[in-house]
């Protein structure tokens, strides 16, 4: 358990508690399903450029989309999108950057690169080479709950359809089993970021009760990270398509901060940082 302090990600220091942290995505998949998908490394170091002036705390630099049954791409193909982007950036900018993947060579070559911190949507459910690589290299991990592994998802209706008794107990025991994986390979309680996975194997409703009930989590005593940007609970109460969604996604920041949340991973960092500042004006200390 880490409780309270400090995570050093790069040569930023993040003080747990002290203000909420952005991070800004960086989506190098034509594919995604935000509408936000990048193709050229030109392109996406003017949009990294903008999230640093806009505010920006980290950039989340990804290859390979998360939308629902969509087919993985190659390694090969992730290390292409992903690799020459984070090598321009660290001559860019100041802030952090994060890798967002699941796959042992391309966070390696990431964190070679320069990456300084590791998002893994699978939570290490895929085997624990990912937080021994982040305990080795002495950089956070980020652990996430996804239940995309138990078939909760409906191709033909492009939803979740994922039936727990209680949403929280299955989200909250499989981050207990990530934490515990991370810790066994040797990466520090202070280096450990957990993710509930808002959209990932979860109903919408599900994603609404997640948070609503995100103290739950944080009595697990380690930061959180909430990914509502865009997503489909937004498009599900609003009927909005991804592009118009930065006010379902400013009040899901905003509840989220007030039940405990410590970083949000954001489409639209200008919006989000100004709904941060308020929202951490009411609710911190």
């Amino acid at each position: 358990m880490y409780e309270s302090g400090v995570t050093r990600i790069g040569r930023a220091e993040f003080v747990w508690g002290k203000r909420t942290y952005i991070m800004g995505i960086i989506n190098m998949s034509p594919e995604s399903f935000s509408g936000d998908g990048i193709s050229t490394v030109e392109v996406a170091i003017k949009q990294a450029l903008r999230f640093a002036d806009e505010g920006a705390d980290i950039l989340d630099i990804g290859g390979g989309s998360t939308r629902p049954g969509l087919a993985s791409i190659s390694d090969d193909e992730e290390i292409k999108r992903v690799i020459p982007v984070i090598e321009r950036l660290l001559k860019e900018v100041e802030i952090p950057i994060s890798v967002d993947t699941s796959k042992l060579e391309v966070a390696d070559l990431a964190l070679n690169a320069g990456a300084a911190m590791l998002n893994d949507q699978w939570g290490l459910k895929e085997g624990k080479k990912l937080a021994e690589l982040a305990a080795t290299n002495k950089v956070p991990i980020l652990l996430m709950s996804n239940q995309r592994d138990k078939g909760a998802y409906d191709t033909a209706t492009g939803r979740d359809t994922a039936s727990y008794e209680d949403v929280m107990v299955e989200v909250i025991s499989t981050l207990k089993k990530s934490i515990a994986s991370a810790l066994e390979a040797g990466v520090p309680a202070k280096n450990i970021i957990v993710d509930p996975g808002i959209g990932f194997g979860k109903t919408w409703r599900q994603d609404l009760e997640i948070l609503r009930r995100l103290k739950e989590i944080k009595a697990l005593g380690y930061p959180i990270l909430i990914g509502t940007s865009r997503k489909s609970l937004i498009k599900m109460v609003l009927k909005t398509p991804a592009a118009d969604r930065v006010e379902g996604t400013a009040a899901t920041v905003a509840i989220g901060i007030a039940n405990g949340a410590d970083i949000v991973r954001v489409h639209d960092v200008k919006q989000m940082v100004r709904v941060c500042r308020m929202a951490d004006a009411i609710v911190r200390i």
